[in-house]
């Protein structure tokens, strides 16, 4: 069973308890699945930071826990099911969801629990943006958006999912703390325009780490077009798979654990 190493318990804050999903040791990551679930391959990253050091933790905000992806399931849950709940912001610009409230207490209650400087927040497609605007709670402190996704609405824009509060908050911290970001997509990948990739490099000029791949980078055979950095299209070797090397090494220089690398 994919995720038979973790423990599962309900998370309550606000209006919202989701199921989230734990294994390993030492400073935590929070792992914002993408759609359509958190799915087998989301749950393999997460094995890979617990071997290299971390306390991943894994909410589950939509789907079935433990799925296998496919195309068909992720075009499903998104337009029957997601973009629809209330707690997600699938359209704006310049507004974070309301499920961003329920992932900073969540990001909170680990750093009390795991200890270590902070907290890291992996955020992936339609969640990839959370982990942004997740910084506006000061244990986060070590932010990851791999193809983030939202809004949909301005695909072809410059525009992201954080208000103009978020993003000022967010910028006072990177100088003030000497904080960074990464982010990561592929190059042609549609749902994450250039414009939105410039837009962080413009808001947080010189604290944003960005990482875009060729199409050829991408594993091959999955049937879609490459965009799941770390996931689906994730290959065994090569510029992609040191893409998530990265990944793992900011992770753990930033919470203290020196240069982790997967095992």
């Amino acid at each position: 069973m994919p995720l038979s190493d973790y423990s599962l318990s309900n998370f309550t804050a606000g209006p919202y308890t989701r199921p989230v999903y734990r294994r390993g040791s030492g400073p935590a990551v929070i792992v914002i699945h993408e759609v359509p679930a958190l799915h087998t391959l989301v749950i393999d990253f997460a094995d890979r930071l617990a071997a290299a050091g971390m306390t991943v933790i894994c909410p589950s905000l939509f789907g079935t826990p433990g799925s296998v992806p496919t195309k068909a399931a992720a075009v499903k849950q998104l337009f029957l099911n997601i973009c629809i709940r209330r707690e997600f912001s699938a359209w704006s610009d310049g507004r974070s969801s309301p499920i961003v409230d329920w992932l900073r207490a969540l990001a909170k209650q680990a750093h009390e629990e795991c200890g270590g400087p902070g907290v890291g927040a992996v955020g992936m497609c339609f969640t990839g943006g959370f982990a942004l605007a997740m910084m506006t709670e000061p244990s986060v402190i070590a932010p990851v958006l791999s193809q983030p996704s939202l809004p949909i609405r301005g695909a072809k824009t410059r525009s992201i999912d954080a208000t103009p509060a978020e993003i000022a908050c967010v910028r006072a911290r990177f100088e003030k703390e000497d904080l960074s970001l990464l982010t990561l997509r592929y190059h042609s990948d549609a749902l994450v325009p250039d414009a939105r990739f410039r837009r962080y490099e413009q808001e947080f000029p010189g604290r944003v780490e960005t990482i875009e791949l060729a199409d050829e980078h991408a594993r091959t055979g999955t049937g879609m077009a490459p965009h799941s950095v770390l996931t689906v299209h994730l290959p065994n070797d090569g510029p992609g798979k040191a893409a998530e090397t990265r990944v793992i090494g900011f992770l753990g220089q930033r919470l203290g654990i020196g240069d982790a690398v997967p095992t």
